[in-house]
């Protein structure tokens, strides 16, 4: 089931390019099967969700095959709570995507669909695979669509954007690739039983420490750049501005969430100890992102750039809250990935909107626009709502868990953190207020058109999906705390066995008493 979901974007892809080019009626083929491919998959991934046993922690749905024997590379990916609901948001974003650009994009419409679709393989097998080298080709696969995207459609200074995004995501990914062939060569040497990149198996591998520390760091730089981390961020704001809305909707909603996944799946996990010992330093960073991204977010001209700068501040939430390394404080983070992914995903969308009518995305270009386009602002304003973090939205939930798991870890840091909710409102309500309300200034703006057919079935699935995800929590938490237990039970009680001295008592001890005594980690 997981190999449908996977390589059914890509078969969709490699079919288009079968197509001849190029005429109306073609495009408009090409666009009808990108989008069918995209619902099947998101399909998929629902009916994945509904057979998931949420009482579970182990992965589920494995599939595990023989690749390459002689170095240990297997074909394995399997699915548990953290990942599963990766899945569903990358399937539920991707259709949106390509319905937004139905209009927007009217040069090489074959290929802007084709790379789409590959683009979506290459992220779902990140979330799915337990092979480290398999993950490693996933990981890097994802670059090559999302660089043409940005390159191609994307606006005047496309080029300069994406050669610094493949730059600086594939700086760190080289560093990753090296501690990568590291892990398997020490397991043969630790264990002598050969090579493997199996990560159950690396799991149990007890790394000597100056080695730990160093695989450590090498994934957590590929994985800060790709969240990205402060200081790491600034491809981030000019791979946002630069690329088509589509291509900021998938940056936005899923490709970010591919750093935070890595280090809860994969660095906090495999190297425990040192994980204790960075924790507090990475959580410094998170926080300083988190009021750096507001306070930049705050004096930005361009909607783009302003909602580009907010996902470095929220995402420092996350990063925040997998630090605390506590049941509220990681299933804040995972819950919070999924939170971003819709509601910064909607703000993009509706950017999108109000560029493609007026072609401009300056904040000063607009006003009044309630008494104009009034269905449109009107979701505008919930979104919104949703990224601030009101009680009964999506951003509310995770935000709060992530803020008490923080608070049981390092009460100053929370405090320091809870700035940026503050913040957030301030600089996401000003900006909605500076282009919804007040008097119709510029006489362009006096004839927009409201909401299309089209429109709706964008941005619709968006505010439903923003306000049940912050009315019934429960849906989403319940499958992924069998399978945070778990994660938690191996980091807090095999960093305390190797490294009790690693980090500050009390930081230690609020970390230890989070997890059931019997939580396991066979499978």
């Amino acid at each position: 089931m997981l190999t449908t979901i996977v390589f059914l974007p890509l078969a969709g892809a490699l079919l288009l390019l079968l197509v001849e080019n190029r005429d109306g009626r073609r495009d408009a083929a090409v666009r009808w099967t990108a989008l069918g491919v995209s619902l099947l998959v998101f399909a998929a991934t629902l009916l994945l969700w509904s057979r998931f046993d949420a009482t579970s922690a182990d992965f589920q749905f494995v599939e595990r095959r023989d690749w390459i024997p002689a170095f240990g590379i297997q074909y394995f990916v399997g699915v548990d709570g953290i990942s599963l609901f990766l899945l569903v948001l990358t399937g539920f974003l991707t259709p949106l995507a390509l319905l937004c650009s139905w209009e927007s994009v009217n040069r090489k419409v074959k290929e802007f669909a084709a790379f789409m679709l590959a683009l979506e393989s290459a992220m779902l097998g990140v979330f799915v695979s337990l092979d480290l080298f398999l993950f490693y080709i996933f990981w890097d696969a994802m670059l090559v669509p999302m660089y043409f995207l940005i390159g191609i459609w994307g606006y005047d200074r496309r080029i300069y954007a994406a050669v610094k995004f493949i730059l600086y995501t594939a700086a760190g990914s080289v560093l990753m690739l090296l501690a990568i062939i590291g892990l398997a060569w020490m397991h043969n040497s630790i264990t002598g039983a050969g090579y493997t990149f199996d990560l159950l198996k690396l799991y149990d591998l007890h790394l000597p420490a100056k080695f730990e520390v160093w695989f450590f760091l090498a994934f957590t730089l590929a994985f800060a750049i790709k969240v990205p981390l402060f200081p790491f961020h600034t491809w981030l704001p000019d791979a946002h501005v630069e690329a088509p809305t589509a291509g900021s909707v998938i940056l936005a909603g899923v490709l970010l969430k591919m750093g935070t996944y890595g280090l809860v799946r994969f660095a906090f996990p495999l190297f425990p100890a040192a994980a204790a010992y960075f924790a507090p330093w990475l959580a410094i960073l998170a926080v300083v992102g988190i009021v750096y991204g507001a306070l930049v977010a705050m004096v930005q001209p361009d909607m783009k750039k302003l909602v580009a700068y907010s996902s470095v501040s929220h995402l420092g939430f996350v990063v925040l809250g997998i630090c605390a390394m506590n049941l509220q404080g990681l299933q804040g983070s995972i819950y919070q990935m999924l939170n971003h992914g819709v509601s910064t995903g909607g703000l993009f969308l509706l950017v999108g909107m109000l560029s493609d009518r007026r072609h401009t995305r300056q904040i000063a270009a607009f006003g009044g626009l309630k008494a104009v386009m009034p269905r449109l602002v009107a979701a505008f304003m919930l979104i919104t709502l949703a990224s601030i973090g009101l009680p009964g939205t999506n951003g509310f939930v995770g935000e709060f868990l992530i803020l008490l798991g923080t608070f049981r870890a390092d009460p100053r840091l929370a405090a320091f953190a809870a700035t940026g909710v503050i913040l957030s409102a301030v600089y996401m309500l000003w900006m909605f207020q500076r282009v919804n309300y007040g008097p119709v200034v510029h006489d362009e703006n006096r004839a927009l058109p409201d909401l299309t057919v089209r429109e709706r079935w964008v941005i619709v699935p968006v505010v439903a999906m923003a306000i049940v995800m912050g009315v019934l929590p429960g849906v989403f938490l319940k499958p992924m705390q069998p399978s945070v237990e778990r994660l938690l039970q191996r980091v807090n009680h095999v960093s305390a066995a190797r490294a009790p001295e690693a980090a500050p008592p009390d930081h230690a001890a609020a970390r230890r008493g989070t997890a059931p005594a019997d939580a396991g980690v066979k499978h």
